[in-house]
């Protein structure tokens, strides 16, 4: 429900980033089936209850191996309430060996799921895909202030050919690509029906490996420019393929942040043999692309000095973000294969705690599960008291690009150099209430410092923004008070999406 909340700035109080995600690959498949179909994300038991007294020919229940209880409740009321339909399930879960037994189903969809449920329902499997119009995220606040800067969602492809040893959706399309959005020219065609439909010019492009297939984005950049479209995008990408296409190419395109994989300085995966991160994450970030780099702990070759230099390695690089997440063996991995015939899945600890932000669920020769929920926790926490929070390192990102792009020629990237003023703008009245709020020395001087910056390129505060710093500051005492006293979950709303109905 809350990607950034829940995995990258769960530690950081009242400036962890809050905002909620739909479930895009159930929309994907309603988009691109005939039969009538109603989404319903975040439902309560009993609104999904009162959906199934409709009468519905098949429900379709899609589930991550931590939902495995929550998927057997919803079949078994699909049986009590709606006999008469047909259970499908769906999605990273489905390759537990319980499944068979203690989920009531007629059928699992295996692998990419759009061309499986056309044979089900007895559809050409092959004709073209129409990717859904879609917001990528609603909710949004920031230090309790609710915002309206949401963005396009974009599903070019499925899977990565990279085949890590740890990564679930790799493995599960086969150590393949799949591709919905073949060309530059689908992408770009997509990006203007969104525009036109909801008006977003920004787009989280969920792509295990966009870069991976240049050709596509090299495209997607031209048509941009010969259609005069400022798209901008948020993207998944290994190190390697950002040093083939390179940082102005990055910049042209529209790029504002890149989800980076270090993994650790220990592992060295074929995606980051040779790569400075050091120097890659300053370049990208004195260009004004936001970086959030993820890590994983627990590796075999981690004992408690080596998992230390590992996290000490990552908060170094000085990213905006950063994620770290325990090593977890899932279904079908060849992490989880291993493992398995090694014994040291711990099958006695339940499928609600397999998720990698809690403890482990495999013998580790050096850590026990306490241990690593405790040393979870102290990775973040030492994240966040070295570098200070991250929305105000975003913040600094921001004007380093405005910066760094003053001067140029190149009217694409002049328009670069402007939406990264106004963007920095927007946010320049949450500094004063992060100044209020700053947990430490170290947080205290990065927002001394990035408001000095502020000052410097775009001058004094103007009497808006002032006023606007006033309401910031109420908002972010009233977070405050709510993570004080414990109360930091927010529940979205049922949404229901009804298609060709």
């Amino acid at each position: 429900m809350e990607l950034f909340h829940n995995q990258v700035t769960h530690e950081q109080g009242g400036f962890s980033i809050r905002m909620f995600h739909p479930s895009f690959g159930l929309h994907f498949l309603a988009q691109n089936i005939s039969p009538p179909t109603t989404i319903l994300d975040f439902p309560s038991e009993a609104r999904f209850v009162e959906e199934l007294r409709q009468g519905y020919d098949v429900v379709g229940i899609s589930f991550i191996v931590p939902n495995f209880l929550r998927a057997k409740r919803m079949a078994e009321l699909v049986r009590g309430h709606s006999p008469r339909s047909k259970i499908v399930l769906g999605g990273h879960g489905t390759p537990l060996p319980e499944v068979a037994g203690e989920i009531p189903h007629d059928e699992v969809c295996v692998g990419e799921g759009v061309r499986w449920l056309r044979g089900f329902f007895g559809e050409d499997p092959d004709r073209p895909i129409k990717h859904p119009i879609l917001a990528d995220s609603f909710g949004g606040r920031i230090m309790g202030v609710p915002v309206t800067d949401s963005a396009g969602h974009l599903t070019p492809g499925l899977g990565c050919p990279n085949a890590c040893f740890f990564c679930l959706p790799s493995n599960f399309f086969g150590n393949k690509y799949v591709p919905y959005l073949e060309t530059g020219q689908d992408m770009f065609d997509v990006c203007v029906a969104i525009e036109k439909a909801l008006g977003f010019r920004k787009f989280y492009v969920m792509d295990e490996n966009f870069l991976k297939y240049p050709e596509r984005a090299y495209e997607l950049a031209d048509l941009m420019a010969k259609h005069g479209k400022a798209y901008r995008f948020s993207i998944f990408s290994s190190a390697e393929n950002i040093s083939k296409v390179g940082i102005n190419f990055l910049l042209r395109l529209g790029v504002i942040s890149v989800w980076l994989g270090v993994e650790s300085k220990f592992e060295i995966f074929a995606k980051n043999r040779g790569v400075d991160f050091p120097s890659l994450v300053s370049e990208l970030r004195s260009h004004g692309i936001l970086v959030l780099t993820s890590a994983i702990l627990f590796l075999d070759q981690h004992d408690h000095d080596s998992l230390w230099e590992d996290i000490r390695f990552t908060v170094g690089l000085e990213p905006d973000l950063v994620q770290f997440m325990q090593l977890g063996p899932a279904p079908n991995s060849p992490i989880f294969r291993k493992y398995s015939a090694e014994g040291r899945i711990m099958k006695d600890v339940p499928y609600q705690e397999w998720h990698g932000q809690g403890r482990i669920w495999f013998r580790h020769p050096h850590f026990t599960r306490e241990e690593s929920e405790r040393l979870l926790a102290e990775a973040f926490r030492y994240e966040y008291d070295t570098l200070g929070p991250s929305l105000i390192r975003m913040y600094e990102t921001l004007v380093r690009g405005y910066r760094t792009l003053d001067g140029s020629g190149d009217p694409i990237i002049a328009r670069r150099r402007e939406s990264l003023r106004r963007r920095a703008s927007k946010f320049r009245p949450f500094l004063a209430a992060a100044k209020h709020h700053a947990h430490n020395e170290a947080s205290r001087d990065l927002v001394a410092r990035v408001t000095a910056e502020y000052n410097d390129v775009f001058g004094p505060m103007t009497l808006k923004q002032h006023a606007q710093s006033q309401v910031v500051r109420a908002f972010a005492a009233r977070e405050a008070r709510r993570v004080e006293a414990g109360r930091n979950v927010y529940q979205p709303r049922t949404i229901v999406t009804r298609y060709r109905m």
